[in-house]
């Protein structure tokens, strides 16, 4: 079988099972859910065995620590894939929900009812955590997966998915209700964007030049996050000890991941106060700083920033700060060089926390909290399945209820439409 016929074939077969998913009781999946999480817990060795040839053809490769990073499985990744799991098992499954009903003149019985998605394509690079999270999700939510990892975790994704499709065979459920492309061939993307027929939709986790291309290519919808540009304003009453917490953490926990700060804005108010003691911690862990000029008269060692640095994503140890004169400039300055995907605000004022929360057009905006809480598992969504950016159909992390959508159900009584 070549590979055309390869990938058609397996949306076609995802499409079958896509069908009998969608009708498939609430218990079952659950059941699937927890075999998976048992069996990722029992097949430690083999994932571990897996990943160390993925991770070492990585470094033979050159792949920067930060992807390596991202590569590399350990027994408490695998511990908290598993977890996700037993996690997505326990919420309650949302296919079948009434939204909302009414009653019209003519007696007709309205109902919107939450439905599965249909067939989900994943395309994601060098994240096996994606393969348990995105099936796991999409298993939850009645839809049947088509995952595309990145040729890096080729090994890794194989066992995992293996380990998944294993438990929803045990328990009674379609052959191809998770499966993964097993092929290192690009042109096994460009083939499945194609699919329309059999795909109802297409989500690509990775960096901004993967979500372009395959948004570019994609003959089937695409749910897009193109990057993180996340921003901090620290208020002029800002309680400055907790700001500095935040940012940090911000910034630094995990400075290679889309939640992380990239622009940091300072009240004039505060500045002098703030930025000396901040940026002086900032370097201590290694973080270069650059900064507008305003802030350079306050620590004027930092680099100079330029236009371009505040739409950047770093996705590393360097941070733009600028000095803003007011509430407005931040709002301004945020929805402008923002990418909308999480902005926060540090302050002790609530007019200007709801100003900030209402105004600033992000999928998640905080007040007085990191935006390294932007995540699925921290919602309490067990996983998710990526960060959407869109407007359509989903936005902010996405967990089963955004793999869902609604068809309209309606009972009559012999009713004509005269």
């Amino acid at each position: 079988m070549d590979l055309e016929q390869m990938i058609v074939s397996m949306c076609q077969t995802a499409k079958k099972a896509a069908r009998v998913l969608a009708n498939t009781p609430p218990q079952a999946k659950s059941q699937a859910l927890l075999q998976a999480a048992s069996r990722l817990r029992q097949s430690g060795e083999i994932l571990l065995a897996a990943n160390l040839q993925d991770v070492t053809t990585g470094q033979k490769h050159g792949l920067p620590a930060a992807m390596l990073d991202r590569l590399t499985l350990t027994e408490a990744r695998i511990e908290a894939m598993a977890k996700g799991l037993e996690i997505i098992a326990e919420l309650p499954d949302p296919v079948g929900e009434t939204i909302s009903q009414w009653r019209r003149p003519n007696g007709l019985e309205i109902a919107q009812i939450r439905i599965p998605l249909g067939v989900v394509g994943i395309i994601y690079e060098a994240r096996p955590n994606v393969t348990a999270d995105a099936a796991g999700l999409c298993l939850k939510a009645g839809n049947a997966a088509i995952l595309k990892g990145g040729s890096e975790a080729f090994r890794t994704n194989s066992a995992i998915t293996d380990i998944l499709a294993a438990a929803a065979v045990a328990v009674g459920l379609p052959e191809a209700t998770i499966q993964l492309v097993r092929s290192t061939d690009r042109q096994a993307v460009a083939l499945l964007l194609r699919q329309d027929r059999f795909v109802d939709v297409i989500i690509p986790r990775g960096g901004e030049e993967l979500i372009r291309a395959v948004t570019e290519r994609s003959a089937v919808p695409v749910i897009q996050h193109f990057s993180g540009i996340c921003h901090t304003f620290v208020d002029s009453d800002a309680d400055l000890q907790k700001a500095a917490q935040i940012c940090i953490n911000a910034k630094v926990q995990r400075p290679w991941v889309c939640n992380a700060m990239e622009n940091l804005l300072v009240h004039e108010a505060v500045a002098a106060q703030f930025l000396p003691a901040f940026v002086t911690d900032l370097e201590k862990v290694g973080v270069e700083v650059r900064g507008c000029e305003r802030t350079r008269q306050f620590v004027p060692q930092v680099k100079a920033a330029t236009e371009a640095d505040w739409r950047t994503e770093y996705l590393d140890l360097i941070l733009a700060v600028k000095v803003v004169s007011s509430l407005n400039d931040a709002i301004e300055f945020v929805n402008t060089n923002g990418s909308g995907l999480a902005d926060a605000i540090v302050s002790e004022n609530y007019s200007n926390v709801r100003r900030f929360l209402n105004e600033v057009d992000s999928a998640t905006v905080y007040a007085n909290a990191s935006t390294r809480f932007t995540d699925g598992y921290e919602f309490g969504f067990g996983a998710e399945v990526g960060i959407s950016t869109n407007r359509l159909h989903a936005r902010g992390p996405m967990g089963v209820r955004e793999l869902t959508t609604y068809k309209y159900v309606i009972y009559g009584s012999g009713q004509i439409r005269q």
